[in-house]
């Protein structure tokens, strides 16, 4: 091999390489470590709660649930949540929807039909201005599978049914229903939008 011809092509090759790499060291530090732990650092100090994912925790101050991610709730006297395609149901690691469009006969006939009467049996004596109606929402993911909210119209449909499991006037349970709906964010994004985990220990303390 001809020696000034390998000598000739280091001599191109890094002093091109050396400043990317230079670069490369110098953008990691900055972006990957110094950026992440200041962004960090300035949540934790401004807003504290919701950096450490927005956590509910029990009187023992056990972490039993997320403001942020649905949970399901299967027991008698409980508001149900919307449905979850994630994984084996709300988990953050598998998050997203059925991915399956409004005309699909196979989400209509395998998912939406069972679950309206499922809904429909489990709560014989909803009231409202929706009647029998069943709420979108009570029989359709969201998209990301992890919604921790339901309608008010949802909320609605099932409160009958709780009221009576608890022993609790219908009265009561909607006071703690509107207590624990959520307004549009800045007065004009988004939907009214109820808690399920907040409102059913609200429910708890209520029963207590």
């Amino acid at each position: 091999m001809n020696t000034n011809v390998s000598k000739g092509w280091k001599a191109q090759i890094v002093p091109a390489l050396l400043p990317a790499v230079k670069l490369t060291l110098v953008l990691t530090a900055i972006l990957g470590i110094g950026y992440p732990l200041v962004v960090t650092g300035l949540a934790r100090l401004i807003f504290p709660e919701q950096a450490e994912g927005s956590l509910i925790r029990n009187a023992s101050g056990t972490v039993i649930g997320s403001r942020l991610i649905g949970q399901p709730f299967a027991g008698p006297g409980y508001f149900r949540s919307r449905p979850s395609a994630a994984g084996a149901g709300y988990d953050g690691t598998a998050s997203g929807g059925t991915n399956l469009g409004p005309t699909s006969r196979r989400l209509i006939e395998q998912r939406i039909a069972p679950a309206v009467a499922a809904a429909q049996a489990e709560n014989p004596d909803s009231s409202g201005t929706l009647g029998r109606k069943v709420p979108v929402d009570l029989v359709t993911s969201s998209a990301s599978g992890l919604d921790p909210h339901i309608t008010p119209a949802a909320a609605e449909f099932q409160l009958a049914r709780v009221a009576r499991e608890r022993g609790l006037p219908e009265e009561e349970v909607r006071r703690l229903v509107a207590g624990h709906t959520e307004g549009r964010q800045l007065g004009f994004l988004g939907e009214p939008r109820v808690n399920v985990l907040e409102l059913n220990l609200a429910l708890d303390a209520a029963r207590k």
